[in-house]
């Protein structure tokens, strides 16, 4: 049985992005794979900065990816009026892509700029930045409790050795997460 390689599908659909000129940033498990810990993910996360002229062109080139692929266009547009998110479900692997709108608020704004350009099977990946990672990691903690979220923080911090901290303590105190950084960070002795 041939293993599925999500990079590929993350590469197909950057590259679509770019060509429709829309803002994106991949986050979660294969930012995490990154920036920290190398783990199983099985599906890929990317915030996007999608206007409603974008949703026809997205939906066309997502669908000419794969036959068997499937994309709700009622989810994409409920998506953009609620800041959410949707998903596309590539035919050919079974890979679930899930885009995040992104929201309009000063944190979002800030880490798209701060993401950071990577090269995934010899092409530019616009990524979350590694501080920016833990601190949607922190506030997905916040709201779920799910231990995953901590262990992945942990990761980054051991292995990301030029953070900046400055930056994450301030953001972490605007979202109230910085107990879960600092009980962290104690764990770890950083």
């Amino acid at each position: 049985m041939e293993e599925i390689d999500p990079r590929h599908l993350l590469v197909d659909i950057a590259n679509i992005l770019d060509r429709l000129h829309i803002s994106y940033m991949i986050t979660g498990g294969m930012a995490v794979f990154v920036w920290g810990r190398p783990r199983f993910t099985a599906d890929i996360d990317i915030v996007i900065e999608l206007k409603s002229e974008d949703i026809n062109n997205l939906e066309k080139a997502l669908m000419a990816l794969s036959k068997a692929g499937y994309i709700d266009r009622g989810s994409m547009e409920r998506a953009l009026m609620r800041r959410g998110e949707f998903n596309f479900i590539d035919g050919e692997t079974g890979v679930k892509v899930d885009f995040w709108i992104l929201g309009d608020d000063s944190f979002n704004t800030e880490r798209l700029k701060r993401r950071i350009t990577r090269k995934i099977l010899n092409n530019n990946i616009c990524f979350i930045s590694p501080e920016d990672l833990i601190l949607s990691k922190l506030r997905w903690y916040k709201q779920a409790e799910s231990s995953k979220h901590l262990e992945d923080i942990e990761s980054i911090l051991k292995i990301q050795k030029k953070l900046d901290m400055r930056y994450i303590r301030k953001c972490a105190k605007k979202q109230s997460t910085i107990k879960f950084f600092e009980s962290l960070l104690k764990k770890i002795k950083r």
